[in-house]
């Protein structure tokens, strides 16, 4: 059941954009598979799917390429850890760290390439993303945020 569930979870991101774990539990419900959101996190986890930034500007989830998924892994671990606070002001967004770790997390999040973000700047307890956009900055902080809660 589990192998059929997962490989439904892959076909489904793979012909629709799917951004939310709610939409994902409503398409595999439609195609006859009850699932729980804490399976449907398994699931995400297990697969490796991560979010990115589709051509409309929205976050929806997609296969990781192999080392997309190490990169992603390692940033989510660093950004977990390290982050105390996210905040933006126009375009500039604030994350705040505890001390010694702003140029480590600043260092994954460039890794991932964001195109919402064109600059970072890192101190010891602080790092700054620059994006082209307030709303690209409320987006980044809204996506960071819901990374700071992630278990």
């Amino acid at each position: 059941m589990k192998t059929k569930r997962q490989s439904r979870i892959l076909e489904i991101i793979n012909s629709r954009r799917i951004e939310t774990q709610d939409e994902l539990i409503v398409a595999l419900q439609e195609s006859g598979f009850p699932v729980t959101q804490a399976t449907v996190s398994r699931d995400i986890k297990e697969l490796r799917l991560i979010k990115t930034l589709d051509n409309t500007g929205a976050y929806c989830y997609t296969v990781a390429k192999p080392e997309t998924a190490q990169i992603s892994s390692r940033f989510h671990s660093i950004f977990q850890d390290a982050v105390r606070n996210v905040d933006f002001a126009g375009n500039l967004v604030v994350v705040k760290c505890i001390p010694g770790m702003a140029n480590a997390a600043c260092a994954a999040m460039d890794s991932l390439h964001w195109d919402t973000v064109i600059g970072t700047l890192a101190g010891d307890d602080t790092f700054v993303c620059i994006t082209k956009t307030q709303e690209k900055a409320i987006a980044l902080v809204e996506e960071l945020k819901k990374l700071q809660r992630l278990d």
